[in-house]
């Protein structure tokens, strides 16, 4: 049993019956992944004041607004794709276009900070339970990614994982590849980060 495994099977033992956890098909290590990253973007975010938010990032022509408003957006995208595979209805793409999507970006990154924070902070919880909730079997339908190529709801961890931990360190405030899991850096460092696994600009 991996350490992983084990601290899963105490949380369990703490919380008693009841409680609700992943399914036994979901993929841990990935969602393990996603978050800390989730985490992680959250403390890096924290640590900007308002202000700060309107300043460049580490994407060239985005803003650290941008930025948030791109990870909160992802996070809304992921929940109505999980959430129709759940109702058995067609699976749904990620944005109707890539124009769109960086539109919403835009507009997104005008909002005001406070809102910025809650849309980031209430799509990764409401993520956290789509997923939660997604039943086993259903992890390996497929679904486009952001760019409309096909692939299982499984790979939807990675993915988030990815655009979290790339994000944090995109807000240019100290974040650092270092930072990262190891194993998860191994594992992006087998990908071209920002065009396999993001609809980002490279």
């Amino acid at each position: 049993m991996s350490g992983l495994d084990s601290a899963r099977e105490a949380l369990k033992l703490r919380q008693g019956a009841g409680a609700r956890y992943d399914a036994e098909g979901a993929p841990a290590r990935e969602l393990n992944w996603a978050r800390l990253g989730t985490a992680y973007f959250a403390r890096k975010l924290n640590e900007l004041n308002d202000a700060q938010l309107k300043e460049p990032s580490g994407v060239p022509g985005w803003t650290r607004a941008e930025i948030v408003a791109d990870v909160g957006y992802h996070a809304r995208a992921l929940c109505r794709q999980i959430e129709a595979v759940a109702a058995h209805l067609a699976p749904l793409p990620m944005f109707e276009s890539r124009a769109e999507q960086l539109s919403d970006v835009r507009l997104g990154g005008t909002l005001p900070p406070r809102a910025l924070r809650h849309l980031v902070e209430h799509a990764a919880i409401h993520l956290d339970v789509v997923w939660r909730d997604l039943p086993g079997s259903d992890w390996s339908v497929s679904a486009p990614d952001a760019i409309g190529r096909p692939r299982a709801l499984a790979s939807t961890a990675l993915e988030r994982a990815a655009v979290l931990w790339l994000a944090a360190i995109d807000l240019e405030n100290g974040g650092r590849h270092q930072d990262l899991p190891q194993d998860l850096r191994l594992t992006l460092g087998e990908t071209d980060r920002r065009r396999n696994l993001t609809a980002r600009p490279a």
